[in-house]
């Protein structure tokens, strides 16, 4: 990075996100989070970022709402001059049988997992210059859903293989690129390694264990750095041999 490199990472308070927003800064990039109720969490990670030598600011923007992603935006424009990458990361996990999902859960899943990811790339391909790196987070289960009960979270976030790659057409000419990561079990506040289906989890691993955030940020990290300029319209699975 060059020092002058400003991103912006969605749902950045706290698993993957933080780690992200984490590794970016030390790379070298100045950081805007995003967050929907844990101030306190996300004040923290900006704390972390700026004992690192980086910027950093924290935005309340919830992902369901169509205008969060013009907010982040505008916010991360406003205060560091420019968008250099845009790491979709928000997102929300409903598992259970599929009929017993309500409209209402179609409805928040489909908002924040694909019209939120859609708008806020669409919001940030406006203001990005040419090496401009969209990175979206994507899951195992787009490549292989091992049991029942994945049904809408599958689907959501299948759609954003297709944007992906469509983004990665629409933006090339701009020299903007785009990418999705697909992480497996990963250990986090929402899915701790300890939990109580972790075991069954780990076992569909062909390591046999979760995956640390730290290491999915660190493809993070690689696709939005200078040596990945051509790479694009790709997938990237850190997912412990989960679809192998």
């Amino acid at each position: 990075m060059d020092g002058n490199t400003a991103a912006l990472v969605t749902g950045g308070s706290r698993g993957i996100g933080a780690a992200s927003a984490l590794r970016l800064a030390e790379d070298g990039v100045d950081v805007v989070i995003t967050y929907v109720n844990d101030a306190e969490a996300a004040a923290e990670v900006v704390g972390k970022v700026e004992a690192l030598g980086r910027r950093a600011i924290a935005v309340r923007a919830d992902a369901a709402d169509p205008a969060a992603a013009a907010l982040a935006v505008e916010r991360t424009v406003h205060a560091f001059g420019r968008l250099d990458v845009l790491v979709n990361n928000a997102g929300v996990g409903v598992i259970g049988p599929l009929e017993g999902l309500g409209l209402a859960e179609v409805d928040r899943v489909l908002a924040v997992n694909v019209r939120a990811v859609f708008l806020t790339a669409q919001a940030a391909a406006a203001t990005m210059r040419p090496g401009g790196r969209i990175i979206t987070i994507g899951t195992c289960m787009t490549q292989r859903v091992p049991g029942p009960g994945g049904t809408l979270y599958a689907m959501s976030k299948s759609a954003l293989i297709g944007l992906t790659k469509a983004l990665a057409r629409e933006l090339g000419e701009r020299g903007i690129t785009a990418n999705i990561v697909h992480p497996g079990p990963v250990d986090t506040d929402m899915n701790p390694a300890d939990g109580p289906y972790a075991g069954p989890q780990a076992a569909m691993t062909a390591l046999g264990r979760f995956g640390t955030a730290p290491e999915v940020a660190a493809v993070v990290s690689f696709l939005a750095g200078p040596e990945a300029g051509y790479v694009t319209g790709a997938e990237f699975a850190v997912d412990g041999g989960h679809a192998a």
